[in-house]
């Protein structure tokens, strides 16, 4: 009997597992190349935070990104816009006017994701920058936003 439900649990994992699969998950393994010429200055941000649009003009601009010139090789940055664009958000980053959204912390969910957070952590010396994920996600570096392994700065322990 025992067995027979170790079976059935390990049939259930793995049918849970193909949903998701099948579910076109957006969350994709950050490639090497990403992590290394993007990650060498900020987090290596997750793609699904902005959409293809918005990637492309942080692609196309990167000889004058945000006040530096971080562009590459076609060789190198050709795996991060195939990665980027293949997670790439579904829902328009688009600013008001229409236009791409550079950054994520201008984005509707980033403000809608982060309209609660106390105001010390939002403006004052201490405050972190909103670009510096990792103040707040632990997991950021390895692309896990998750509400488990948030720590609020000045409050360790809560979430």
């Amino acid at each position: 009997m025992r067995r027979t439900i170790r079976l059935l649990s390990a049939g259930g994992v793995l049918l849970a597992a193909a949903v998701t699969a099948s579910a076109g998950s957006k969350r994709v393994p950050l490639p090497p190349a990403y992590a290394e010429e993007c990650g060498a200055c900020h987090v290596a941000y997750p793609a699904r935070m902005l959409d293809a649009a918005s990637w492309n003009a942080v692609i196309g601009g990167l000889e004058r990104h945000f006040g530096v010139d971080a562009s590459a090789d076609a060789a190198t940055l050709e795996p991060i816009r195939a990665y980027l664009l293949r997670g790439a958000r579904s829902k328009p980053t688009a600013g008001a006017g229409g236009q791409p959204l550079l950054r994520i912390t201008e984005t509707r969910w980033f403000r809608h994701e982060h309209d609660e957070l106390p105001s010390r952590l939002v403006k004052g010396p201490a405050a972190p920058r909103p670009a510096d994920c990792g103040a707040c996600h632990r997991q950021a570096a390895s692309g896990s936003y998750s509400e488990r392994s948030l720590r609020l700065p000045g409050k360790e322990g809560a979430r």
